[in-house]
């Protein structure tokens, strides 16, 4: 919105200070302010209301014993999230850009769908929400959906149905006519993930604040002529207005985290979670950086793998390899506390994200 209706009056005299507006890193980091000043504006309104109606969570028996405090506690946090990247975006972005909306349109359609799921599981009473084959058809077909834009709108800089290697420099891999079932892969997996993540307070939150500033880092430098050449890594020149969005994300998952943090004052719900990591994953997929969310969402790999292999384990050979899965509950039921836990699982997030920043040298 501003760079749309503000940046054309610099040329104005008098109003050449407006040319600020055309650059992403200022727009960026307003996005980011915006985000944050919005969840602390009306994050507390929010809670209120969500008490007030008692849209409050639900615990499971058979989880860590230490979690029974917890219920009552408001949750569907995330649909003050989405907004929070939304609004943002809109304000400072560049509304011209294919990919952005894209991003967006991963970001409510993934929201509004873990908005049914709380609905029904918190409101309606349904113990297992929306059930799992109708939430997989909604992502599913978001990932079609972005898979055919991109091959019908193709961006210049790069080929569509190919993405970046890790660690290897010029390496590419080319999908062909995989790309779409690729990109469904990465989308659902990726939202899924986070999803599964968020299972203690202020954990998932603040590992995709974590991720979300990496992925900026990745748009900035990807989108800007003068580092890409420097870095020798492929020019997108549409990726840098991923940048202001990964910003918006950012802003919103720590202006969240604030109530989040331990003892949490809300939950953010599958419409929070399902949002956050769908956004992470299709901003990877509009800057064919799909391979990096191995390295960036390392926490959310595991934690997604944990569950795979408790329940595979189980099934084929009737014994448990954790504790309990996902992998956070595992080590609470060793011993460490749930901040110790979320503690940690930051710094592994952080090493991560700073190990998927220097694959860019290595390039």
């Amino acid at each position: 919105m501003f760079y749309e209706w503000v940046y054309p009056l610099h040329h104005i005299h008098g109003l050449s200070v407006l040319n600020v507006f055309r650059y992403i890193t200022f727009r960026s980091a307003y996005a980011a302010v915006t985000a944050l000043l919005l969840c602390y504006v009306l994050g507390p309104r929010m809670i209120e209301w969500l008490r007030r109606v008692r849209f409050g969570q639900k615990i499971r028996a058979e989880g860590p014993q230490a979690h029974l405090a917890k219920a009552g506690t408001p949750t569907m946090g995330g649909i003050l999230i989405v907004p929070a990247i939304v609004i943002p975006t809109l304000m400072w972005g560049n509304l011209h850009s294919l990919p952005v909306w894209l991003a967006l349109l991963s970001t409510v359609w993934l929201g509004a769908l873990g908005f049914l799921d709380d609905y029904l599981r918190v409101v309606k009473g349904l113990p297992k929400g929306l059930l799992g084959r109708y939430k997989l058809v909604g992502q599913v077909t978001l990932g079609l959906a972005i898979g055919a834009a991109l091959l019908i709108w193709p961006e210049q800089g790069f080929p569509v149905t190919a993405t970046h290697v890790p660690f290897l420099k010029f390496r590419f891999v080319d999908f062909g006519w995989l790309f779409v079932p690729f990109v469904v892969l990465v989308v659902t997996g990726s939202s899924n993930a986070v999803n599964l993540t968020d299972g203690l307070d202020g954990l998932a939150s603040g590992l995709v604040a974590i991720a979300a500033l990496t992925f900026a880092g990745m748009c900035y430098l990807s989108g800007h002529i003068k580092f890409s050449n420097y870095l020798h890594i492929s020019y997108l020149p549409y990726s840098g207005e991923l940048t202001v969005f990964c910003f918006a994300v950012l802003g919103a998952a720590l202006g969240f985290l604030w109530f989040n943090c331990h003892p949490a004052d809300v939950f953010m719900g599958d419409t929070g979670s399902l949002a956050l990591g769908g956004a992470l994953g299709t901003v990877a997929v509009l800057i064919k950086r799909e391979l990096w969310l191995v390295l960036v969402g390392g926490v959310f790999v595991a934690e997604a793998l944990s569950v795979m292999l408790q329940v595979a384990s189980y099934r084929l050979w009737g014994r448990r390899i954790f504790r309990m899965s996902p992998l956070h509950h595992h080590f609470e039921l060793t011993g460490w506390p749930e901040s110790r836990v979320v503690l940690r699982f930051y710094i592994i997030g952080a090493l991560l994200a700073l190990l998927s920043l220097s694959t860019f040298k290595l390039q």
